[in-house]
């Protein structure tokens, strides 16, 4: 599972020109999700994204997370993080879950970020949204959950 984080001033979500979704301070979550994601990356991803330290404290120091500073999170689905362009000119998403799956999972990693009590907003699942957001910093991260995975024998 990949999470693009961007730390926020505000953000929304508009589908058909309505605003669906709409944060104030926090971070905007691009969300991707691969065909062999499970419970444990979607738990493990959101815990990671709550408690990323990147706000600044009062000496101005990336030192605080999204729980310390009672942020909040827009969380947006976004397969084609899982875009190989590695050749040709068209990307291939054959590593992004089938849309099912990746729904699942999806609603599972909001579903944690609401249980550890980061307030969410989320974009709509497979349509097609328009995402306005105002980069604080700019910080820009990407957390991936595949090298965080317990290795099994």
């Amino acid at each position: 599972m990949r999470a693009l984080i961007q730390r926020v001033n505000k953000a929304e979500v508009a589908v058909e020109g309505e605003v669906i979704g709409s944060i104030g301070a926090g971070m905007v979550i691009l969300l991707g999700v691969a065909g062999d994601d499970t419970e444990w990356d979607a738990q493990w991803l959101a815990q990671k994204s709550a408690n990323l330290r990147i706000f600044d404290d009062g000496e101005g120091k990336m030192n605080l997370s999204l729980l310390d500073t009672g942020g909040e999170a827009l969380i947006v689905s976004q397969f084609t993080l899982y875009g190989d362009c590695r050749r040709g000119r068209r990307p291939s998403f054959d590593k992004a879950a089938p849309p099912d799956r990746a729904e699942a999972l999806y609603n599972l990693f909001v579903q944690e970020m609401e249980r550890l009590g980061v307030k969410t907003a989320t974009g709509r699942f497979q349509a097609m949204m328009n995402v306005s957001l105002e980069n604080n910093g700019p910080v820009t991260l990407l957390v991936e959950s595949e090298s965080a995975r317990p290795q099994t024998k």
